[in-house]
């Protein structure tokens, strides 16, 4: 089982979560391109340190928002997203390269990520960056996201790796989807509810929803964000935990 985290969030002066604390827990790091959040600094300090901790090192993509965190949905035309997207995908490879490693994967970010489970034009989008990646460097980069995404059946169409993962810290809705941010239940920080969560899940693949409803689900990584309060001690009690069960913690990438 994989455990991701989205990392290398700061900008500027300005900095959030313990990266280092969770590159120490994780085996795949999703890592800001600067859209979201994130500058050259950053993407190179937290690039090198996923490269030397041996964890994978992911595309964390995202529209063009630093000031609403990439949580807003941005109407770009496609041709202007996927050079967006192109183009945070090949600055994270530079700097990965810097460190001696390289991109393993992509996943979008925030409003971007939503969109890519039912917005055609927007998950189109991401594909076609991912395809361009693929034609210049000859690596088809996998692509992380929830079970159901429209954005991995076009990405398998064309052939690349559709990964898919399930939140440690957040609410699903009876359909699967997650709670809103804006709701009660979006974030939970309670740590023994969602170590149980987690357990449940590798040992029955199934997910509670906050009404109740048990929802199946099929994923290969869980994701543990790195802005989540307490989101060390949180990393730490899901990977001992899962290691109890027996699971060996490995990128998919």
């Amino acid at each position: 089982m994989d455990l991701n985290a989205d990392l290398g969030e700061a900008f500027g002066v300005w900095s959030m979560g313990d990266d280092a604390a969770m590159l120490a827990q994780v085996s795949s790091a999703n890592i800001a391109c600067g859209f979201h959040a994130g500058d050259p600094q950053s993407m190179r300090t937290t690039a090198g340190n996923a490269a030397s901790a041996g964890v994978a090192i992911g595309a964390h993509v995202a529209y063009r928002d630093l000031a609403g965190f990439g949580r807003r949905f941005v109407d770009a035309h496609p041709d202007e997203l996927s050079a967006d997207v192109y183009y945070q995908l090949c600055a994270l490879d530079g700097m990965a390269r810097a460190a001696g490693e390289q991109v393993r994967y992509v996943k979008p970010h925030g409003a971007l990520y939503h969109a890519c489970h039912d917005h055609r034009p927007h998950a189109a989008a991401v594909v076609e960056a991912m395809t361009l990646f693929a034609e210049a460097t000859g690596r088809r980069l996998p692509l992380l996201l929830a079970p159901g995404a429209l954005a991995h059946d076009l990405a398998a169409e064309r052939g690349f790796a559709t990964p898919k993962e399930v939140f440690a810290d957040r609410g699903y809705n009876p359909d699967g989807t997650l709670v809103s941010r804006r709701a009660p239940g979006a974030v939970i920080t309670d740590v023994p509810i969602v170590v149980e969560a987690m357990q449940r899940f590798v040992e029955e693949g199934t997910i509670i929803a906050i009404d109740g409803t048990v929802i199946p689900m099929e994923a290969e990584s869980i994701c543990l964000h790195g802005d989540t309060p307490g989101a060390v001690a949180m990393a730490e009690s899901v990977r001992a935990a899962l290691a109890g069960t027996g699971a060996n913690i490995v990128s998919f990438a």
